[in-house]
Protein backbone atom coordinates (compact mmCIF):
# COMPACT_ATOMS: atom_id res chain seq x y z
CA UNK A 1 0.00 0.00 0.00
CA UNK A 2 1.25 3.39 -1.19
CA UNK A 3 1.34 6.37 0.78
CA UNK A 4 -1.18 7.55 -0.70
CA UNK A 5 -3.49 4.75 -0.09
CA UNK A 6 -2.61 5.05 3.54
CA UNK A 7 -3.34 8.55 3.64
CA UNK A 8 -6.77 7.79 2.69
CA UNK A 9 -7.08 5.62 5.08
CA UNK A 10 -6.14 7.83 8.21
CA UNK A 11 -8.72 10.07 6.75
CA UNK A 12 -11.00 7.34 6.45
CA UNK A 13 -10.88 6.73 10.13
CA UNK A 14 -10.57 10.08 11.40
CA UNK A 15 -14.23 10.33 9.80
CA UNK A 16 -15.53 7.43 11.60
CA UNK A 17 -13.77 8.75 14.83
CA UNK A 18 -15.08 12.37 13.92
CA UNK A 19 -18.76 10.57 13.43
CA UNK A 20 -18.82 9.01 17.55
CA UNK A 21 -22.21 6.93 17.69
CA UNK A 22 -23.48 7.74 14.56
CA UNK A 23 -25.97 9.78 12.62
CA UNK A 24 -28.81 8.75 14.52
CA UNK A 25 -27.26 9.61 17.82
CA UNK A 26 -25.72 12.45 16.94
CA UNK A 27 -29.85 13.35 15.69
CA UNK A 28 -31.18 11.69 19.17
CA UNK A 29 -28.86 14.28 20.83
CA UNK A 30 -29.70 17.05 19.29
CA UNK A 31 -33.47 16.22 19.41
CA UNK A 32 -32.56 16.17 23.35
CA UNK A 33 -31.20 19.96 22.89
CA UNK A 34 -27.33 18.81 23.26
CA UNK A 35 -24.47 19.16 20.91
CA UNK A 36 -22.01 16.93 20.79
CA UNK A 37 -18.90 16.77 22.47
CA UNK A 38 -17.12 17.64 19.21
CA UNK A 39 -19.95 20.54 18.60
CA UNK A 40 -19.11 21.74 22.15
CA UNK A 41 -15.36 21.80 22.02
CA UNK A 42 -15.94 23.87 18.84
CA UNK A 43 -17.96 26.71 20.91
CA UNK A 44 -15.60 26.62 23.71
CA UNK A 45 -11.78 26.82 22.04
CA UNK A 46 -10.60 29.86 19.88
CA UNK A 47 -11.47 28.97 16.18
CA UNK A 48 -9.59 26.30 14.84
CA UNK A 49 -7.26 25.88 17.69
CA UNK A 50 -8.27 22.48 19.06
CA UNK A 51 -6.05 19.30 18.55
CA UNK A 52 -7.77 16.12 19.30
CA UNK A 53 -5.66 13.22 21.09
CA UNK A 54 -5.88 9.74 20.74
CA UNK A 55 -8.81 9.76 18.31
CA UNK A 56 -8.24 5.81 17.47
CA UNK A 57 -8.34 4.70 20.39
CA UNK A 58 -10.66 1.75 20.89
CA UNK A 59 -11.95 -0.38 23.98
CA UNK A 60 -10.60 -4.05 25.03
CA UNK A 61 -13.74 -5.08 26.35
CA UNK A 62 -14.99 -8.71 24.71
CA UNK A 63 -17.46 -9.51 27.19
CA UNK A 64 -21.58 -9.45 26.10
CA UNK A 65 -20.87 -8.63 22.68
CA UNK A 66 -18.75 -5.78 23.42
CA UNK A 67 -15.97 -6.76 20.79
CA UNK A 68 -18.41 -6.30 18.18
CA UNK A 69 -19.03 -2.76 19.51
CA UNK A 70 -15.90 -0.60 18.68
CA UNK A 71 -16.06 3.37 18.48
CA UNK A 72 -12.87 4.76 17.32
CA UNK A 73 -12.02 7.51 20.36
CA UNK A 74 -14.69 5.36 22.76
CA UNK A 75 -16.81 7.40 24.60
CA UNK A 76 -14.57 10.80 24.95
CA UNK A 77 -12.76 13.17 23.03
CA UNK A 78 -9.92 14.72 24.36
CA UNK A 79 -7.04 17.24 23.14
CA UNK A 80 -5.83 20.58 23.78
CA UNK A 81 -6.28 24.12 22.12
CA UNK A 82 -6.30 27.87 23.24
CA UNK A 83 -9.44 29.89 24.78
CA UNK A 84 -8.64 33.79 24.89
CA UNK A 85 -5.56 32.94 23.25
CA UNK A 86 -4.67 30.67 26.49
CA UNK A 87 -3.49 27.12 26.37
CA UNK A 88 -6.05 25.26 27.71
CA UNK A 89 -7.05 21.23 27.66
CA UNK A 90 -10.37 19.39 27.43
CA UNK A 91 -11.92 16.49 27.69
CA UNK A 92 -15.65 16.21 26.66
CA UNK A 93 -17.53 13.07 27.08
CA UNK A 94 -19.57 11.67 23.93
CA UNK A 95 -23.07 10.40 24.96
CA UNK A 96 -23.42 9.47 21.60
CA UNK A 97 -21.16 6.18 22.37
CA UNK A 98 -22.10 4.05 24.66
CA UNK A 99 -23.78 7.13 26.63
CA UNK A 100 -20.62 8.51 27.62
CA UNK A 101 -20.18 5.85 29.89
CA UNK A 102 -16.66 5.85 31.38
CA UNK A 103 -14.81 3.18 30.25
CA UNK A 104 -11.29 1.94 30.90
CA UNK A 105 -9.85 3.29 28.00
CA UNK A 106 -12.19 6.51 28.52
CA UNK A 107 -10.46 6.85 31.69
CA UNK A 108 -6.69 6.42 30.90
CA UNK A 109 -7.44 9.47 27.84
CA UNK A 110 -8.78 11.52 30.78
CA UNK A 111 -5.84 10.76 32.94
CA UNK A 112 -3.67 11.12 30.00
CA UNK A 113 -4.77 14.87 28.89
CA UNK A 114 -4.36 15.97 33.18
CA UNK A 115 -1.11 14.65 33.14
CA UNK A 116 -0.37 16.94 29.96
CA UNK A 117 -2.07 19.73 31.86
CA UNK A 118 -0.16 19.53 34.80
CA UNK A 119 2.86 18.87 33.54
CA UNK A 120 2.25 21.88 31.17
CA UNK A 121 0.83 24.31 33.55
CA UNK A 122 -2.51 25.06 31.89
CA UNK A 123 -6.19 24.76 32.92
CA UNK A 124 -8.46 21.24 32.59
CA UNK A 125 -12.14 21.92 31.57
CA UNK A 126 -14.38 18.48 31.47
CA UNK A 127 -17.14 18.63 29.78
CA UNK A 128 -19.46 15.83 31.24
CA UNK A 129 -22.49 13.81 29.84
CA UNK A 130 -22.23 10.71 30.78
CA UNK A 131 -24.34 7.72 32.35
CA UNK A 132 -21.67 6.83 34.55
CA UNK A 133 -19.15 3.26 34.55
CA UNK A 134 -19.51 1.40 31.84
CA UNK A 135 -20.96 -1.78 33.48
CA UNK A 136 -20.13 -3.91 31.18
CA UNK A 137 -16.41 -3.58 31.89
CA UNK A 138 -16.94 -4.25 35.56
CA UNK A 139 -13.80 -3.42 37.90
CA UNK A 140 -12.22 -2.12 35.55
CA UNK A 141 -14.19 0.75 34.96
CA UNK A 142 -14.19 1.65 38.31
CA UNK A 143 -10.73 1.55 38.61
CA UNK A 144 -10.67 3.94 35.87
CA UNK A 145 -12.87 6.63 37.73
CA UNK A 146 -10.48 6.23 40.86
CA UNK A 147 -7.74 7.28 38.91
CA UNK A 148 -9.49 10.38 37.44
CA UNK A 149 -9.99 11.41 41.15
CA UNK A 150 -6.62 10.85 41.97
CA UNK A 151 -5.73 13.38 39.17
CA UNK A 152 -8.70 15.92 40.28
CA UNK A 153 -6.66 15.70 43.93
CA UNK A 154 -3.00 16.08 43.11
CA UNK A 155 -4.20 19.14 40.44
CA UNK A 156 -6.49 20.82 43.19
CA UNK A 157 -4.65 24.19 44.06
CA UNK A 158 -1.95 23.88 40.82
CA UNK A 159 -3.94 24.16 37.95
CA UNK A 160 -7.81 25.57 37.70
CA UNK A 161 -10.08 22.33 37.21
CA UNK A 162 -13.78 23.76 35.60
CA UNK A 163 -16.32 21.15 35.56
CA UNK A 164 -18.96 21.73 33.06
CA UNK A 165 -22.53 19.54 33.84
CA UNK A 166 -24.55 19.17 30.46
CA UNK A 167 -25.89 15.68 30.62
CA UNK A 168 -26.17 13.04 33.56
CA UNK A 169 -23.45 12.54 35.78
CA UNK A 170 -24.46 10.21 37.55
CA UNK A 171 -22.86 7.65 40.48
CA UNK A 172 -19.53 7.71 41.30
CA UNK A 173 -18.73 9.98 38.55
CA UNK A 174 -20.21 12.96 40.66
CA UNK A 175 -16.86 12.83 42.76
CA UNK A 176 -15.55 14.30 40.34
CA UNK A 177 -16.58 17.83 39.51
CA UNK A 178 -16.93 17.78 43.28
CA UNK A 179 -13.65 18.16 43.84
CA UNK A 180 -12.87 20.56 41.02
CA UNK A 181 -12.97 24.61 41.81
CA UNK A 182 -16.20 24.89 39.28
CA UNK A 183 -19.07 23.74 38.11
CA UNK A 184 -21.27 24.67 35.38
CA UNK A 185 -24.63 23.43 34.73
CA UNK A 186 -27.14 23.74 31.67
CA UNK A 187 -30.81 23.74 33.08
CA UNK A 188 -32.68 21.17 31.43
CA UNK A 189 -30.24 18.93 30.23
CA UNK A 190 -27.58 19.44 33.12
CA UNK A 191 -27.89 16.46 35.93
CA UNK A 192 -26.11 15.10 39.14
CA UNK A 193 -27.16 13.07 41.56
CA UNK A 194 -25.07 10.13 43.71
CA UNK A 195 -28.33 7.72 43.76
CA UNK A 196 -31.11 8.25 41.02
CA UNK A 197 -34.90 8.66 42.16
CA UNK A 198 -35.67 4.48 41.76
CA UNK A 199 -32.75 3.63 44.10
CA UNK A 200 -34.05 6.62 46.73
CA UNK A 201 -37.47 5.27 46.27
CA UNK A 202 -36.36 1.79 46.75
CA UNK A 203 -34.41 2.20 49.72
CA UNK A 204 -36.25 5.69 51.54
CA UNK A 205 -39.41 5.06 50.04
CA UNK A 206 -39.09 9.01 48.76
CA UNK A 207 -40.16 9.78 44.95
CA UNK A 208 -38.67 12.55 43.07
CA UNK A 209 -38.05 13.27 39.73
CA UNK A 210 -34.74 13.64 38.10
CA UNK A 211 -34.48 17.48 37.78
CA UNK A 212 -36.05 18.28 41.13
CA UNK A 213 -33.30 15.63 42.34
CA UNK A 214 -30.11 16.81 40.61
CA UNK A 215 -31.24 19.54 38.49
CA UNK A 216 -29.16 23.24 37.95
CA UNK A 217 -31.28 24.95 39.62
CA UNK A 218 -31.73 22.30 42.71
CA UNK A 219 -27.50 22.62 42.83
CA UNK A 220 -27.45 26.37 42.41
CA UNK A 221 -30.27 26.85 45.42
CA UNK A 222 -30.18 23.73 47.74
CA UNK A 223 -26.95 21.81 47.82
CA UNK A 224 -24.45 24.75 46.50
CA UNK A 225 -22.89 21.96 44.47
CA UNK A 226 -23.28 23.97 41.27
CA UNK A 227 -21.40 27.83 40.79
CA UNK A 228 -23.11 28.86 37.77
CA UNK A 229 -26.05 27.75 35.88
CA UNK A 230 -27.20 28.61 31.80
CA UNK A 231 -30.45 28.45 29.86
CA UNK A 232 -28.45 26.91 26.91
CA UNK A 233 -24.70 24.88 26.27
CA UNK A 234 -23.90 28.17 24.21
CA UNK A 235 -24.54 30.62 27.32
CA UNK A 236 -22.85 27.94 29.28
CA UNK A 237 -19.51 27.87 27.26
CA UNK A 238 -19.24 31.69 26.96
CA UNK A 239 -19.37 31.97 30.34
CA UNK A 240 -16.69 29.43 31.31
CA UNK A 241 -14.62 31.80 28.73
CA UNK A 242 -15.66 34.82 30.79
CA UNK A 243 -14.13 33.18 34.08
CA UNK A 244 -10.89 31.79 32.21
CA UNK A 245 -10.27 35.48 31.64
CA UNK A 246 -10.17 36.44 35.24
CA UNK A 247 -8.04 33.13 35.94
CA UNK A 248 -4.55 32.37 35.54
CA UNK A 249 -2.75 29.11 34.10
CA UNK A 250 -1.54 27.99 37.13
CA UNK A 251 -0.46 28.51 41.04
CA UNK A 252 3.10 29.56 39.71
CA UNK A 253 1.13 32.65 37.36
CA UNK A 254 -0.02 35.81 38.25
CA UNK A 255 -3.98 36.73 37.15
CA UNK A 256 -3.81 37.91 33.16
CA UNK A 257 -3.64 41.65 32.96
CA UNK A 258 -5.91 43.01 30.88
CA UNK A 259 -5.87 47.08 30.36
CA UNK A 260 -9.80 48.24 29.75
CA UNK A 261 -9.62 51.35 29.76
CA UNK A 262 -11.26 52.40 32.93
CA UNK A 263 -9.75 55.35 34.73
CA UNK A 264 -7.91 54.54 37.76
CA UNK A 265 -8.41 57.88 39.28
CA UNK A 266 -12.29 57.58 38.97
CA UNK A 267 -14.41 59.27 41.51
CA UNK A 268 -17.99 58.31 41.62
CA UNK A 269 -20.31 60.49 43.52
CA UNK A 270 -23.75 57.85 43.49
CA UNK A 271 -21.38 56.28 46.25
CA UNK A 272 -22.83 58.24 48.60
CA UNK A 273 -25.85 57.48 48.02
CA UNK A 274 -26.19 53.79 48.72
CA UNK A 275 -25.83 52.82 51.49
CA UNK A 276 -28.74 53.99 53.83
CA UNK A 277 -27.93 56.24 56.66
CA UNK A 278 -30.89 54.35 58.47
CA UNK A 279 -28.16 51.32 59.76
CA UNK A 280 -31.79 48.89 59.70
CA UNK A 281 -32.36 49.42 56.27
CA UNK A 282 -31.26 47.03 53.51
CA UNK A 283 -29.38 47.79 50.20
CA UNK A 284 -27.96 46.00 47.08
CA UNK A 285 -24.01 45.63 47.93
CA UNK A 286 -23.52 44.54 44.44
CA UNK A 287 -24.65 47.88 43.25
CA UNK A 288 -21.38 49.13 45.57
CA UNK A 289 -19.30 46.57 43.76
CA UNK A 290 -20.26 47.46 39.84
CA UNK A 291 -19.94 51.06 40.54
CA UNK A 292 -15.89 50.32 41.51
CA UNK A 293 -14.67 47.25 39.81
CA UNK A 294 -13.41 48.10 35.80
CA UNK A 295 -16.35 48.72 34.07
CA UNK A 296 -18.83 47.57 35.92
CA UNK A 297 -17.40 44.00 35.06
CA UNK A 298 -18.60 41.63 38.07
CA UNK A 299 -18.76 38.09 37.53
CA UNK A 300 -20.84 36.86 40.53
CA UNK A 301 -19.70 33.17 41.85
CA UNK A 302 -22.40 30.96 43.58
CA UNK A 303 -25.25 33.63 42.90
CA UNK A 304 -28.20 31.05 43.88
CA UNK A 305 -26.47 30.05 46.92
CA UNK A 306 -26.16 31.75 50.34
CA UNK A 307 -27.05 34.82 48.96
CA UNK A 308 -26.39 36.69 52.34
CA UNK A 309 -22.83 36.67 51.14
CA UNK A 310 -21.94 37.58 47.72
CA UNK A 311 -18.25 36.49 46.11
CA UNK A 312 -16.83 36.86 42.23
CA UNK A 313 -14.23 38.39 40.22
CA UNK A 314 -13.68 41.37 38.56
CA UNK A 315 -10.75 43.96 38.07
CA UNK A 316 -9.64 46.68 39.39
CA UNK A 317 -6.93 48.69 37.34
CA UNK A 318 -6.61 45.79 34.88
CA UNK A 319 -5.74 43.30 37.64
CA UNK A 320 -8.01 40.13 38.53
CA UNK A 321 -9.44 40.42 42.00
CA UNK A 322 -12.03 37.97 43.83
CA UNK A 323 -14.83 39.84 45.74
CA UNK A 324 -16.40 38.85 49.12
CA UNK A 325 -19.12 41.25 50.24
CA UNK A 326 -22.00 40.79 52.83
CA UNK A 327 -25.48 41.24 51.08
CA UNK A 328 -27.49 43.03 53.24
CA UNK A 329 -30.75 42.65 51.08
CA UNK A 330 -30.43 39.22 52.32
CA UNK A 331 -30.96 38.19 56.13
CA UNK A 332 -29.33 42.18 56.41
CA UNK A 333 -25.82 40.26 55.51
CA UNK A 334 -25.55 37.94 58.81
CA UNK A 335 -23.26 35.22 58.22
CA UNK A 336 -24.52 31.20 58.77
CA UNK A 337 -23.58 28.09 57.61
CA UNK A 338 -23.90 27.76 54.10
CA UNK A 339 -22.10 31.63 53.99
CA UNK A 340 -19.50 30.56 55.69
CA UNK A 341 -18.67 27.59 53.54
CA UNK A 342 -19.51 29.36 50.33
CA UNK A 343 -16.82 32.48 51.59
CA UNK A 344 -14.27 30.23 52.62
CA UNK A 345 -14.32 27.78 49.57
CA UNK A 346 -13.73 31.01 47.21
CA UNK A 347 -10.69 32.68 49.76
CA UNK A 348 -9.06 29.42 49.28
CA UNK A 349 -9.31 28.91 45.64
CA UNK A 350 -7.83 33.09 45.46
CA UNK A 351 -5.34 32.54 47.64
CA UNK A 352 -4.57 29.10 45.01
CA UNK A 353 -3.66 30.97 42.46
CA UNK A 354 -2.61 34.31 43.81
CA UNK A 355 -5.94 36.32 43.05
CA UNK A 356 -5.68 39.60 45.45
CA UNK A 357 -8.63 40.09 47.86
CA UNK A 358 -11.00 42.41 48.31
CA UNK A 359 -13.34 42.48 51.37
CA UNK A 360 -16.68 44.81 52.07
CA UNK A 361 -18.45 44.44 55.21
CA UNK A 362 -21.49 45.05 56.35
CA UNK A 363 -23.04 42.75 58.72
CA UNK A 364 -25.13 42.07 62.04
CA UNK A 365 -22.61 39.29 62.93
CA UNK A 366 -23.38 35.05 62.73
CA UNK A 367 -26.89 33.99 62.46
CA UNK A 368 -28.11 33.70 65.88
CA UNK A 369 -30.81 30.52 66.20
CA UNK A 370 -31.45 27.01 67.38
CA UNK A 371 -31.06 25.65 64.06
CA UNK A 372 -27.87 27.31 63.14
CA UNK A 373 -26.25 26.20 65.82
CA UNK A 374 -27.41 22.19 65.60
CA UNK A 375 -25.81 22.71 62.07
CA UNK A 376 -22.51 23.97 63.83
CA UNK A 377 -22.20 27.24 62.57
CA UNK A 378 -19.35 27.62 65.08
CA UNK A 379 -17.59 24.62 62.88
CA UNK A 380 -18.48 26.58 59.99
CA UNK A 381 -18.33 30.10 60.67
CA UNK A 382 -14.36 28.83 61.63
CA UNK A 383 -14.04 28.25 57.97
CA UNK A 384 -14.36 31.36 57.05
CA UNK A 385 -11.78 32.70 59.24
CA UNK A 386 -9.40 30.00 58.86
CA UNK A 387 -9.59 30.79 55.35
CA UNK A 388 -8.46 34.34 55.59
CA UNK A 389 -5.66 33.61 57.78
CA UNK A 390 -4.34 30.72 55.64
CA UNK A 391 -4.47 33.24 52.19
CA UNK A 392 -0.97 34.81 51.97
CA UNK A 393 -2.54 37.32 49.10
CA UNK A 394 -2.84 40.51 49.16
CA UNK A 395 -6.14 41.22 51.67
CA UNK A 396 -7.85 44.63 51.35
CA UNK A 397 -11.07 45.45 53.17
CA UNK A 398 -13.50 48.04 53.22
CA UNK A 399 -15.86 48.68 56.04
CA UNK A 400 -19.36 50.33 54.46
CA UNK A 401 -21.59 49.89 57.73
CA UNK A 402 -22.27 47.90 59.98
CA UNK A 403 -19.28 45.64 61.40
CA UNK A 404 -20.57 43.59 64.43
CA UNK A 405 -19.39 40.49 65.89
CA UNK A 406 -18.05 39.01 62.54
CA UNK A 407 -15.51 41.57 61.63
CA UNK A 408 -12.72 39.83 63.88
CA UNK A 409 -13.59 36.25 61.06
CA UNK A 410 -14.01 39.03 57.63
CA UNK A 411 -9.83 40.19 56.97
CA UNK A 412 -9.12 42.25 59.62
CA UNK A 413 -5.55 42.85 60.63
CA UNK A 414 -5.62 39.75 63.13
CA UNK A 415 -6.37 37.63 60.14
CA UNK A 416 -3.66 39.18 58.49
CA UNK A 417 -5.37 41.81 56.56
CA UNK A 418 -2.99 44.26 54.53
CA UNK A 419 -5.13 47.10 54.45
CA UNK A 420 -8.46 47.81 56.09
CA UNK A 421 -10.82 51.10 54.58
CA UNK A 422 -13.76 52.20 56.41
CA UNK A 423 -16.53 54.54 55.01
CA UNK A 424 -17.70 57.70 57.57
CA UNK A 425 -21.15 55.26 57.88
CA UNK A 426 -18.95 52.61 59.21
CA UNK A 427 -19.73 50.93 62.94
CA UNK A 428 -17.17 48.81 64.43
CA UNK A 429 -17.90 46.81 67.69
CA UNK A 430 -19.31 43.41 69.44
CA UNK A 431 -22.84 43.58 68.83
CA UNK A 432 -25.61 46.25 67.58
CA UNK A 433 -26.33 48.68 70.40
CA UNK A 434 -29.65 47.43 71.24
CA UNK A 435 -28.24 43.80 71.99
CA UNK A 436 -25.05 45.47 73.60
CA UNK A 437 -27.46 47.63 76.29
CA UNK A 438 -30.13 44.78 77.27
CA UNK A 439 -26.91 43.07 78.08
CA UNK A 440 -24.18 45.66 79.44
CA UNK A 441 -26.98 47.46 81.58
CA UNK A 442 -29.27 44.95 82.13
CA UNK A 443 -29.64 45.27 86.12
CA UNK A 444 -29.46 49.10 86.07
CA UNK A 445 -32.66 49.32 83.60
CA UNK A 446 -34.26 46.82 85.54
CA UNK A 447 -33.96 48.85 88.78
CA UNK A 448 -34.67 52.69 87.01
CA UNK A 449 -37.88 54.16 87.26
CA UNK A 450 -38.35 54.50 83.58
CA UNK A 451 -37.09 51.54 82.11
CA UNK A 452 -37.29 52.42 78.61
CA UNK A 453 -36.40 55.90 78.60
CA UNK A 454 -33.33 54.69 80.33
CA UNK A 455 -32.32 51.72 78.13
CA UNK A 456 -33.22 54.63 75.14
CA UNK A 457 -30.82 56.94 76.21
CA UNK A 458 -28.11 54.25 76.86
CA UNK A 459 -28.07 53.14 73.66
CA UNK A 460 -27.77 56.79 72.51
CA UNK A 461 -24.77 57.00 74.17
CA UNK A 462 -23.48 53.59 72.76
CA UNK A 463 -24.16 54.88 69.13
CA UNK A 464 -22.10 58.25 70.17
CA UNK A 465 -19.09 55.94 71.01
CA UNK A 466 -19.55 52.86 68.42
CA UNK A 467 -21.68 54.44 65.48
CA UNK A 468 -18.91 55.60 63.94
CA UNK A 469 -15.66 54.22 62.62
CA UNK A 470 -13.42 56.93 64.54
CA UNK A 471 -12.95 54.16 67.82
CA UNK A 472 -11.51 51.28 65.55
CA UNK A 473 -9.06 53.61 63.56
CA UNK A 474 -7.63 55.81 66.96
CA UNK A 475 -6.91 52.05 68.13
CA UNK A 476 -4.98 51.33 64.80
CA UNK A 477 -7.65 48.83 63.48
CA UNK A 478 -8.21 50.44 60.43
CA UNK A 479 -5.46 52.39 58.00
CA UNK A 480 -7.99 55.02 56.93
CA UNK A 481 -11.38 56.18 56.53
CA UNK A 482 -12.18 57.31 53.37
CA UNK A 483 -14.61 59.32 51.56
CA UNK A 484 -16.81 56.75 49.47
CA UNK A 485 -16.01 58.07 46.08
CA UNK A 486 -12.57 58.07 46.24
CA UNK A 487 -12.67 53.88 47.43
CA UNK A 488 -11.79 53.03 43.84
CA UNK A 489 -8.82 54.96 43.42
CA UNK A 490 -7.73 53.87 47.03
CA UNK A 491 -8.09 50.05 46.39
CA UNK A 492 -6.22 49.98 43.03
CA UNK A 493 -2.84 52.17 44.93
CA UNK A 494 -3.63 49.70 47.71
CA UNK A 495 -3.45 46.82 44.91
CA UNK A 496 -0.42 48.46 43.45
CA UNK A 497 1.86 48.61 46.80
CA UNK A 498 1.12 45.17 47.56
CA UNK A 499 1.83 43.72 44.39
CA UNK A 500 5.69 42.47 45.93
CA UNK A 501 4.15 41.20 48.91
CA UNK A 502 5.56 38.44 50.64
CA UNK A 503 4.24 36.28 53.25
CA UNK A 504 4.86 33.03 54.32
CA UNK A 505 3.52 30.51 56.62
CA UNK A 506 4.99 27.93 58.75
CA UNK A 507 6.69 25.14 56.93
CA UNK A 508 3.95 21.96 57.66
CA UNK A 509 1.84 19.49 55.29
CA UNK A 510 -1.11 21.14 55.46
CA UNK A 511 -3.77 22.55 57.57
CA UNK A 512 -6.45 20.80 59.69
CA UNK A 513 -9.29 23.01 58.57
CA UNK A 514 -12.63 22.12 60.30
CA UNK A 515 -13.76 20.67 57.15
CA UNK A 516 -17.22 18.63 58.59
CA UNK A 517 -20.24 19.68 57.80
Amino acid sequence: MGIEEKITELNKLREQSAAGGGAKRIEAQHNRGKLTARERIEVLFDPGSFEELEPFALHQCTDFGMEEQKFPGDAVVTGYGKINGRHTFVFSQDFTVFGGSVSKIAAEKICKVYDLAAKNGAPIIGLLDSGGARIQEGADSVVGEGDIFMRNTICSGVIPQISVIMGPCAGGAVFSPAITDFIFMVKGTGQMYCTGPEVIKSVTGEEVGLEELGGATTHATKSGNCHFIANNEQQCLEAVRRLLSFLPQNNMEEPPFIDNGDDTNRMDEELLYIVPDDPAKIYDVKKVIIRIVDNGDFMEVHENFAPNLTVGFARLGGQSIGIVAHQPSHYAGAVDVDASDKGARFIRFCDCFNIPLITFIDTPGYMPGTEQEYKGIGRHGAKLLYAYAEATVPKISVTTRKSYGAFVAMSCKNLGGDISYAWPTAEIAVMGPDGAVNIIFKDAIGKSENPEQTRQKLVADYKNKFANPYIAAGKGYLDDVIDPRSTRPKLIKALEILRNKVDTKPAKKHGNIPLPS
